[in-house]
């Protein structure tokens, strides 16, 4: 009895010191980018930032991070409510969160392949034999039989498959963490961007209904210099024909606005047809004086979409050892133990124990080259991986860019869109002064109006851009950073 046991715990313990080996590569994680900047030929430190913030513009911070809840940023709590209630009730965040629990539980069922694994058994019988079954030899009559024990397998990592397997799945459960903080942060940028264009499109509702009621008064106007025999017919039908163009404003206004609520409440977890929110004013949101950026080098360990392509890449890495460690030989080791009996009084006695000890290597032969082709298959997909995160980068990189951009831009043309409301709204008044005097006729009148129109409702709808643009520049910075987000 000595001699089979003795060779068992030699297997196993030649076994344990060969799966200190795993084959194939060890992840090493990509080098961040060392750019110093998102934009060429620009500068994105706070110093060189300082004249735009004169200017009326957010200041660009250059080393700070987003805050956690970066929407209190505009100090709005209807809009601080929304997006609360976004996060709690959002389906694609409870499908990624189930989706993240999945691959916990695939990684823990792997882990548990480093244990032996034990099995209870029993089982119960009536046993007849056939005539030849014992050739020359009496056959026995039918007999009952009882069994009870125990079996212990155990996989022996000879190459590293197993930790392999385990490192792989590993890297999944961590791209699905990953996944969830983005669609955490892409529902938050939702929320916030059909909040805000929900407040534009009021007021620019509310704009397009004030252009109506200076037409109605200027029909009134021409209605009273008509009757003062001051004006023609034809200034008559061109009043009303304005009022008539401008009430073709509000209609897709409205639809516009119908469809923003009908997406946020999607996003907030809602039916269409539910009761709305508490919407924010767009006069009462507070564009942030100050916009924080991270540094591009610390970009990628901030951006969930970038963590979760670093976690596929080492996933793919894995992979590979585990393709590799399925060319080299594995072993495995079983025991049984229990009792057996024909009677079952007799099943626990002494003389009644059984007991079996094996090892087992299998070693690939000829496989048509499965195996090896199976391996040069997980290298071309960690090479696919890998450039799929340099994409992935680079796309961060661009978001961030345009972002700066869109918000020195939109800057600009909200300035410029002031400069001509007012001018407008000059023209305005000086064209219905110099036509009560008769210098002019009211075509001019309804002209200037018309400009002014136009301009009113461009500086709601730039106005309304600088909030989008600021939300966006959070959101191309991975808003809060993952270790934020978990904590949630």
């Amino acid at each position: 009895m000595k001699r089979p046991t003795s060779l068992f715990l030699l297997a196993a313990l030649a076994g344990a010191l060969l799966a200190g080996c795993a084959a194939g590569p060890d992840f090493q994680r990509p080098t961040p980018p060392q750019e110093d900047r998102y934009r060429a030929g620009a500068s994105d430190s706070a110093a060189s930032e300082a004249a735009n913030a004169a200017a009326g513009m957010p200041a660009l911070v250059a080393g700070e991070a987003p805050p956690r809840q970066w929407w209190k940023l505009f100090g709005s709590p209807a809009l601080d409510a929304i997006v609360e209630r976004a996060l709690a009730r959002n389906r694609t965040i409870v499908e990624a969160s189930a989706t993240l629990a999945r691959a916990q539980a695939l990684a823990d069922a792997a882990e548990g392949g480093r244990t032996p694994q034990v099995d209870l058994t029993a089982g119960a019988g009536r046993q007849k034999y056939g005539a030849q079954f014992l050739g020359t030899l009496a056959k026995p009559p039918p007999f009952d039989y009882y069994a009870a024990g125990a079996s212990v397998g155990y996989t022996v990592d000879v190459a590293g498959a197993l930790t392999r397997t385990i490192e792989e799945r590993r890297a999944h459960t961590e791209g699905e963490q990953r996944q969830l903080e983005a669609a955490r942060l892409a529902v938050t940028g939702q929320a916030v961007a059909a909040a805000i264009r929900i407040a534009s499109v009021r007021a620019q509702i509310a704009t397009a209904e004030a252009v109506l009621e200076r037409d109605r008064e200027n029909l009134k106007l021409v209605h009273v210099a008509f009757d003062a025999g001051s004006v023609s017919r034809l200034d008559i039908v061109s009043a009303d024909s304005q009022l008539a163009s401008d009430a073709t404003l509000i209609p897709p206004l409205r639809q516009e606005l119908a469809t923003a609520r009908h997406a946020l409440a999607v996003v907030v977890g809602d039916p269409a047809g539910a009761a709305p929110m508490a919407e924010p004013e767009l006069a009462a949101l507070t564009l942030p004086a100050r916009l924080p950026i991270s540094v591009p080098s610390e970009l990628a360990a901030r951006r969930p979409d970038i963590l979760a392509a670093e976690a596929q890449l080492h996933a793919a890495t894995a992979a590979v050892g585990v393709a590799t460690a399925n060319l080299y030989p594995h072993i495995e080791l079983t025991a049984s133990f229990g009792q057996q009996a024909t009677e079952i009084g007799h099943l626990f006695d002494r003389s009644s124990g059984v007991f079996g000890l094996a090892g087992s290597l299998i070693a690939p032969l000829v496989d048509g080259g499965t195996r090896r082709a199976e391996k040069r298959a997980a290298e071309e997909a960690m090479h696919a991986s890998a450039a799929r995160y340099e994409q992935t980068v680079l796309v961060a990189f661009g978001q961030v860019a345009d972002t700066l951009d869109a918000i020195g831009h939109g800057h600009e043309q909200w300035q410029a869109q002031g400069r001509a409301r007012d001018a407008a709204l000059d023209n305005v008044d000086l064209t219905q002064k110099s036509y009560h005097e008769g210098n002019v006729g009211v075509l001019q009148v309804l002209d200037a109006e018309r400009l002014y129109q136009q301009a009113r409702l461009g500086y709601v709808r730039a106005d309304a851009q600088r909030y989008l643009d600021a939300a966006q520049l959070m959101l191309a910075l991975g808003g809060a950073g993952p270790e934020e987000l978990v904590a949630r």
